[in-house]
């Protein structure tokens, strides 16, 4: 018993347990806020990540069409329904895409 009370009254320990509380629970940055933070810190990489991806896409898709005639044609056939003289054109809209 005397053992027991002798621990329970260090002064380092009963410190060490209070710091522990402490920054667990009750600090501007405790545990709790550091995973969230975390987390989100994750989700915009993870974005920063996709938006890259995008850019070079873009960039290359950018230098196909300065470089390459037939792209360029192409694009704007696909893009802004764009024809040549004495063409029809024809558009069939998927049935699936008009429900969403």
């Amino acid at each position: 018993m005397k053992k027991t009370a002798a621990i329970l009254t260090n002064k380092y320990l009963v410190a060490s347990v209070f710091f522990v509380v402490w920054m667990l629970f009750f600090d501007q940055r405790d545990y709790f806020q550091q995973r969230e933070r975390q987390a989100e810190l994750d989700k915009l990489e993870a974005k920063k990540r996709y938006y890259v991806q995008e850019i070079e896409k873009t960039k290359k898709q950018l230098q196909d069409l300065q470089n390459s005639p037939t792209a360029l044609e192409k694009f704007a056939r696909e893009r802004y329904l764009m024809k040549r003289d004495g063409e029809d054109i024809y558009i069939i809209e998927d049935s699936a895409d008009l429900k969403k």
